[in-house]
């Protein structure tokens, strides 16, 4: 295969970033012409398979080994190692999961191949990928590619790619072996992460409401908060808003705050600049209303209304109410 996607365990299920990644690489596959598969481990390794047995992936591999029943970044990263040298991939794409953040340096310092982390997007050319990162806080884009040879280890980041767009499909699983021992394993990972008390973990929301300067005032953020109740939603913001001390910074969407894909996000009083837009242009719906009808986030909106959110806000949750 030309190209692996590692696929991380989320309680029996394919983490989101998984579908992501499915995602970028049958992108990447459809543009150069290459082929892919997948690679799963852990404890829920069985039902991993069979999930991503229904995509568009050409094979999974299964990885069996108490040494990767439970989480440690040196035992995953010793797997991924072996794997990747039995089928010699030319790229690797992982998920931008905190797990990868821990293990997947360590596999490449163990290949000596580069990491090329944080991407949002990738284009054919001449024949060949172009990475693109953001850089400077998000003002400006950069293009990336690997020299030398593969394998080259890859990441994107959240919401780069919609995991609506992974293709479903038919694969076949193969069991693939590992040679890892006690010896290898000198790490103890503690529980998983999660986020501190009072955060919310905007990345798993279906609908948000998210505000901006526009709200105006501190006191005029519950207004937000009730509509974001009564549509079922969860509150976020720009940085403005949090640079304020309106809203904790969990709520920052961004990039410099969390990375978001809903159903749909409503962006009230919110400009759309690149830095905000980075963080939540892959929402499957986004509705804009801002007074300022040359605001940059009507360029991406799928519905725009001009006008006064103050006005709009309480109006809109009568209504749902209703």
């Amino acid at each position: 295969m030309d190209i692996l996607i590692v696929l991380e365990d989320n309680n029996g299920k394919i983490h989101r970033m998984g579908l992501e990644s499915i995602a970028a690489a049958q992108q990447m596959a459809g543009d150069l012409g290459l082929t892919t598969g997948a690679l799963v481990m852990g404890a829920h390794g069985d039902a991993l398979a069979e999930e991503a047995s229904g995509f568009n992936i050409g094979e999974v591999l299964k990885v069996n080994s108490e040494y990767v029943a439970s989480y440690s970044s040196d035992g995953y990263a010793e797997a991924v190692k072996q794997v990747i040298e039995q089928e010699n991939p030319n790229y690797v794409i992982f998920g931008h999961t905190y797990q990868v953040r821990d293990y997947a340096p360590k596999v490449s310092a163990k290949l000596m191949k580069p990491f090329l982390v944080d991407n949002v997007a990738v284009r054919s050319n001449n024949g060949k990928p172009v990475f693109t990162k953001l850089m400077f806080n998000g003002k400006l884009f950069s293009d990336v590619h690997a020299n030398g040879d593969g394998p080259f280890l890859i990441s994107f980041q959240s919401a780069a790619f919609s995991s609506d767009k992974a293709e479903s499909g038919s694969a076949d699983v193969r069991d693939c072996s590992v040679n890892i021992d006690a010896s290898m394993i000198r790490t103890e990972s503690e529980s998983p992460f999660q986020e501190e008390a009072g955060g919310v973990d905007l990345t798993s929301a279906n609908i948000i409401v998210a505000i901006g300067r526009g709200i105006g005032k501190e006191e005029n953020v519950p207004l937000a908060q009730d509509l974001a109740k009564a549509i079922g939603g969860e509150l976020a913001s720009s940085r403005p808003v949090v640079d304020a001390g309106w809203l904790p910074s969990a709520h920052q969407v961004g990039s410099s705050g969390q990375s978001v894909s809903p159903k749909m996000y409503l962006a009230l009083g919110i400009s759309g600049a690149i830095q905000h837009v980075v963080g939540m242009k892959g929402s499957k719906n986004i509705v804009a209303i801002n007074k300022d009808s040359e605001a940059p986030i009507f360029e991406i909106a799928d519905y725009g209304v001009v006008g006064d959110v103050l006005e709009i806000i309480p109006k809109l949750t009568e209504a749902l109410n209703e």
